[in-house]
């Protein structure tokens, strides 16, 4: 089968940690399957060019291992062009997708790169699946975007979505339920195990004593950072070794550091540079728990991969963060709170630092791997008409 990948949320040149989940799927789809990315990117005019877009320009020869990924450039407007980007990306990629003759286009991310997906498959008269990450439907900016977003749900030949929850969210908007699967994350178990605390302690330069509460992602106020700061500054008195480690980039990082200052806590709570892939086990491994506050979620990945290397997690009840943990008899993995609560996260943070947890069963029952992700994707897309063999 020939499968087309259509989607900007892939690493790049300039954002080789972009697009995880989607990298780890695919390379490891590459492997069943003849598969190609077109992945698109915004060329701004150069004093228009927002903060948040990198300066650094994408590299055409870049392309990660195991996945054989080509780069292009659409113009594209601050705002101002959003309307029209997933018709400017179709029309930037057809002519090269259309040279790879696809059994089927494939896309992550609902609006612009499904839509423009979408389009080209209905250009070549092939079928079309799209991925939902969460944020594509959960913080959609503009009623245009709503609009290409519920075209994109109506007429895509099969819907996928990371949670149970986003794809009742999914047939909500207009999206016909028989098209629509939910197909969990995985994680790369061959990295995201059990290891040893002291030891991932002392690479990362963490005394033995601390209780280290690890948070790994976009320093952004929507993933519940501000709260974080106040939930630690209200425990600390109770856990004097207390450390948090807050490690990612983002546009508010800024607000995080106001935050640490203000509350006079930069002796105990890091904002952290975003580290290597290699790092991010890492630091689970280094931590007692890891937490993830976020006020909305897709499927994240960090919270499938702190439970796989044995760690208790304190999240937010959000988005498909209950289907991955799960409270039932013998099942408990941590704590699941509201969000915005920071009252409620400091209480979690508390409870699951003075609980003693069993990282061989934390991990032994969280062991979805990407090749699991794969075979379910791969037996979706054979389904479709045409899918079944390569042309």
């Amino acid at each position: 089968m020939k499968i087309a990948v259509v989607t900007r949320y892939f690493p790049s040149s300039a954002e080789p940690w972009q697009g995880r989940s989607a990298y780890q799927t695919l390379r490891v789809l590459a492997r069943k399957a003849d598969v190609r990315v077109f992945s698109p990117h915004a060329a701004y005019p150069s004093l228009l060019k927002p903060r948040s877009s990198g300066k650094e320009t994408i590299d055409t020869r870049y392309s990660p291992p195991d996945v054989k990924a080509s780069y292009y450039s659409f113009p594209s407007l601050p705002l101002i062009s959003r309307p029209v980007n997933g018709w400017m990306v179709s029309r930037v990629l057809l002519p090269h997708v259309r040279a790879f003759a696809p059994d089927l286009i494939f896309s992550f991310i609902l609006y612009p790169d499904a839509y423009a997906g979408l389009l080209i498959g209905k250009a070549l008269r092939v079928p079309v699946a799209a991925m939902s990450i969460g944020s594509d439907i959960n913080r959609i900016e503009d009623r245009i975007t709503e609009l290409h977003t519920r075209r994109v749900l109506r007429e895509t030949d099969l819907l996928l979505t990371v949670s149970e929850d986003l794809r009742a969210k999914a047939v909500a908007m207009g999206a016909a339920a028989e098209k629509a699967h939910a197909v969990v994350n995985g994680c790369d178990l061959s990295v995201f195990r059990v290891r040893d605390r002291q030891q991932a302690r002392k690479a990362l330069g963490i005394d033995a004593a601390v209780e280290a509460v690890v948070y790994i992602g976009r320093m952004d106020a929507r993933k519940g950072l501000r709260e974080l700061v106040e939930a630690a500054a209200a425990i600390h008195e109770r856990h004097p070794n207390l450390q948090v480690y807050m490690i990612g980039e983002g546009p508010d990082r800024s607000m995080v550091e106001a935050e640490i200052a203000a509350r006079n806590a930069a002796g105990y709570v890091h904002a952290l540079p975003s580290c290597g892939f290699d790092d991010v086990a890492v630091w689970m491994a280094a931590a007692n728990v890891v937490t993830l506050p976020s006020y909305m979620e897709g499927c994240p990945n960090v919270v499938l991969e702190a439970l796989a290397c044995g760690r208790p997690v304190v999240a937010t009840k959000v988005g498909g963060i209950p289907e991955i943990m799960p409270s039932g008899e013998g099942e408990s993995c941590g704590q699941l709170v509201a969000p915005r609560d920071a009252a409620g996260l400091a209480e979690a943070l508390d409870s699951v630092l003075a609980s003693e947890w069993d990282a061989e069963a934390i991990s032994a029952r969280r062991g979805r791997s990407w090749e699991n992700v794969a075979d379910d994707l791969l037996e979706l897309f054979k389904r479709l008409p045409g899918c079944a063999t390569s042309r």
